[in-house]
């Protein structure tokens, strides 16, 4: 596990060397879901207020998932690995930092 972040429900959601991202139930530890779609390592997680969850990884992909659906809404690809992401207090704007030292500031549709 490379990456851990918490939604507003209380779920716990991971990211991993086998190249996927685990929801959890946090008073359980149960898994709840696989989501798969990125071909390389898991190196960062965030989640959004309304709980939509952003991955980025080794694929050189950061990722936006519907946590309903376990679906990937959208996809950022850049030219180096995405090694870490945050996002604003607010919901709307998603940073991301890859290894060529380039930071990303990207706005959520509806924000």
């Amino acid at each position: 596990v490379n990456a851990v972040a918490v939604t507003p429900e209380g779920q716990v959601i991971s990211g991993s060397g086998d190249n996927t991202l685990k929801v959890w139930d946090m008073q359980t530890g149960k898994e709840l879901r696989t989501l798969r779609g990125h071909s390389d390592w898991v190196y960062a997680v965030a989640v959004t207020p309304e709980g939509q969850v952003i991955s980025g990884s080794v694929d050189n992909t950061l990722k936006v998932w519907d946590m309903q659906t376990g679906e990937v809404l959208t996809t950022f690809t850049t030219d180096t690995p995405i090694l870490s992401c945050a996002v604003s207090g607010d919901g709307r704007t998603v940073v991301a930092g890859d290894t060529s030292g380039r930071v990303y500031f990207l706005r959520l549709e509806g924000g």
